[in-house]
């Protein structure tokens, strides 16, 4: 239905249109009914419907009408797969036209900057570019379906202690290239209806009033069409936020957050204009929303519950499988222990919590494939509830363990160790869970551990068992999946989409994580999580982008389409991948960019290409990739834009992070050419670097070499090593100090003129 929305807009009253930019309630926007603006119903969560049956609750403590639990985004980022994270939201999509919800909030993006933040089961990565292809992904499929999404938090969230006040002090570059990047790429990949901004203040401004955020990125920058929406309780000042570029307050503030736009326009510091601006946006998707809703809509529960199965076998990673142990034979007496096994834990704590539709239960689900349900036993091993050790379960455990041919252990968080609103103190799993692992390892020497967890744990047990799969928060289908991997029906594929350190001490950001006070520091810049770990050399317990899989796979022929390009070039990368094994499976090509030599501190390697694909045993397939400036740029914050530096960059193929296979050299050459200031403080060794500011330099090093008594050193003089040395940090006013008479001040001012003549 064609609309004149600025026709509305003239129509409307100065108290409609301030009314229209905060909520109704806790869940509505406001309408106006006399001129057919509806009111539209928005709602969590990210992984599933979270549409509240009563109260107005934000955190998951009254009842929401049942919905599909798919995975959390920890887990379906380690799905290395778009295409089946599309499928998933066109899923989510159906959910809420069947609902009459508008926009789901979600995707979350934000950087997994430390293990401990309590919220990390919700975001995708540690890796930017990782992120927002997930996040494209999921944003695609959920609005091909008529329903928005909102894109969180915007920005630099990765904290939830002090998260509605602390504020995140973050340099240029590393906003840019990494807490921005994974927001920057699905804005303009795929244009969530809206984005959400999160609570915490960047740089010293809350994000719901940070111009530079909301206005100069977002919009002028990026292209976002749509609207922002504060996160609930987000707002600081109503005025000063929809002056810098947030249009929407949620939830309703009773007419406080109109009353305060209201003054601001009586005043004079903010215009109707502004006000108009946003009121425009709002409409575009509301009434996008409206001429979008699916009549009488309606969803297969049954399908979404075999999808959310499929997502979850899929997006799990095997992380050992000493001698091949996995997949399990269906007709191997097999004790199943631990208490998720019975009641597991398939999601996280607060606005993303969901009523499931149904639940799997991983004992049912493993006695349902196997020849003899008999020779299943079950024991219970620990209580999820509290940290307590139980001796008479453990021993219960070690029982059912010595009389079996092979143990299974389910462990992992319970929900009170990770949730949004608080932080992981830790990375320990419940101690009651370790000395169980240990007590059955002593007695049974084929022990499977299935981990269900939000984020990165410590496995102080790992060499006393043979295998352990990371199941994540998996869904309402986490126990078929686990049956399905275990015994083979699907073939493990997952790849971390996050490092697991050795010890916390060893992340990044562990000395200003979560900060002092309101303050938080990220003084670890641009290196997080694997960029770390590689560009120190530390050792880590499971590496980025690492998984095994119950087939292998062998990399050959990489090829690049050119030898050299320019930065405004684009160069094809292809490598053929084989089936080397005897089964199915599917194999996540992960392809690395590496600056060979470059003039700023860069990372050892970054994320620039990934590609999964379905390999038959014996099969190869040729797998692509196309990159870009983007590819081998950083940021120079001093001309605000991503430059290339010219020179040769290694195009890296693996496994994982730390298991490169292949790599090919490209020379990149730099079409921009950066203005370089020069003064009386620029050093000699940085212009000998340069070749045209060397050929300047040279008649008036002869100058000063005639009268300087450090021009005059043999070559084989002792000190003549040293000299060069020095000689190299010495500034152009120096060339006086120990040019004698020959070098006057006429002459540094002759020779700085000519240098910026360049």
């Amino acid at each position: 239905m064609t609309r004149n929305i600025q026709e509305i807009v003239a129509q409307m009253t100065l108290e409609e249109k301030a009314g229209l930019c905060s909520g109704l309630d806790f869940w509505h926007l406001k309408g106006v009914e006399r001129l057919g603006v509806p009111s539209i119903m928005v709602t969590d969560g990210p992984h599933g419907l979270r549409k509240q049956q009563t109260g107005a609750d934000h955190l998951g403590i009254f009842d929401s009408v049942p919905a599909t639990c798919f995975p959390s985004a920890a887990g379906l980022a380690c799905s290395w797969d778009e295409e089946l994270i599309g499928k998933v939201g066109v899923a989510l999509g159906e959910e809420c036209q069947a609902e009459d919800v508008a926009v789901l909030l979600g995707p979350g993006v934000n950087i997994k900057r430390s293990p401990l933040c309590g919220r990390n089961f919700e975001y995708f990565s540690e890796d930017p570019y990782l992120s927002s292809e997930m996040a494209a992904g999921h944003i695609n499929g959920v609005q091909s379906q008529g329903v928005g999404t909102s894109l969180k938090h915007f920005a630099v969230n990765n904290q939830e202690h002090r998260r509605m006040s602390t504020d995140a002090v973050v340099d240029e570059r590393t906003l840019r290239e990494i807490y921005l990047a994974s927001f920057e790429g699905a804005v303009k990949k795929a244009q969530p209806w809206t984005v959400m901004c999160s609570y915490n203040q960047v740089n010293g401004a809350f994000a719901s009033e940070n111009v530079k955020l909301l206005t100069d990125i977002l919009k002028d920058e990026w292209g976002h069409e749509g609207f922002v929406v504060s996160d609930w309780g987000a707002v600081n000042e109503r005025d000063l936020s929809l002056a810098a570029g947030m249009e929407l307050e949620m939830p309703a503030s009773n007419g406080v957050g109109e009353k305060k736009v209201l003054d601001a326009i009586s005043n004079g510091t903010l215009t109707e204009e502004a006000l108009d601006r946003a009121v425009t946006r709002l409409l575009r998707i509301i009434f996008k929303s409206v001429d979008e809703k699916v009549k009488d809509a309606t969803y297969d529960k049954n399908a979404h519950h075999q999808l959310a199965r499929t997502v979850a076998s899929e997006s799990m990673v095997l992380l050992k499988n000493k001698g091949g142990l996995l997949p399990l034979a269906k007709n191997s007496r097999i004790a199943i222990i631990g208490a998720f096994a019975e009641k597991p834990r398939f999601q996280g704590g607060g606005s993303s919590h969901i009523v499931p539709t149904k639940l799997d239960q991983p004992v049912d689900e493993i006695k349902s494939l196997v020849s003899d349900a008999s020779a299943v036993v079950y024991a219970q091993g620990y209580h999820a509830g509290d940290d307590a050790i139980d001796e008479a379960l453990i021993e219960e455990a070690k029982r059912a363990a010595s009389e079996a041919e092979v143990a299974v252990i389910f462990a992992g968080l319970p929900d009170r160790y990770e949730s949004e609103g608080y932080d992981r103190e830790h990375l320990n799993l419940p101690e009651n869970q370790n000395k169980l692992i240990e007590a059955v390892a002593s007695v049974q020497s084929r022990v499977v551990v299935v981990l269900l967890n939000g984020s990165a744990v410590l496995l102080p047990w790992l060499d006393q068992v043979d295998a352990v799969l990371e199941g994540y928060l998996g869904g309402q289908a986490v126990g078929g999946a686990v049956a399905d991997l275990l015994f083979g029906e699907v073939n493990p594929s997952g790849k971390l989409a996050e490092t697991f350190p050795l010890k916390l001490s060893d992340n990044p950001s562990f000395l200003n994580f979560p900060g002092e006070g309101d303050r938080v520091e990220y003084k670890e810049g641009i290196f997080v999580g694997y960029r770390y770990y590689d560009k120190k050399e530390i050792d880590v317990l499971f590496p980025f982008g690492y998984g095994l899989s119950y087939t292998t796979f062998a990399y050959s022929d990489l090829k690049l389409s050119a030898a050299s390009i320019k930065d405004t070039d684009e160069v094809e990368v292809t490598v053929n991948v084989t089936n080397t094994g005897s089964v199915a499976g599917k194999e996540v090509v992960q392809l690395y960019v590496k600056d060979v030599a470059s003039t700023v501190i860069r990372p050892e390697k970054e994320l620039k290409g990934f590609k999964k694909v379905a390999l038959a045993p014996g099969e190869t397939k040729t797998v692509s990739f196309v990159l870009n400036k983007r590819s081998f740029a950083y940021y120079n914050v001093d001309i605000k834009d991503w430059h290339v530096e010219s020179g040769e960059f290694a195009i890296l193929v693996g496994h994982s992070s730390q298991e490169i296979v292949l790599e090919a050299t490209l020379a990149v050459e730099s079409t921009v050419k950066l203005k370089k200031h020069y003064s009386q403080n620029t050093t000699l060794g940085d212009l000998y670097n340069n070749e045209e500011a060397t050929a300047i330099l040279q008649p008036y090093m002869k100058k000063f070499q005639e009268n300087s008594p450090l021009g005059g050193v043999d070559e084989d003089d002792a000190h003549a090593e040293m000299m060069v040395k020095m000689m190299q940090y010495m500034p152009l006013r120096n060339l006086m100090a120990f040019g004698g008479d020959g070098f006057t001040k006429d002459m540094l001012d002759q020779l700085i003129k000519e240098l910026n003549s360049l």
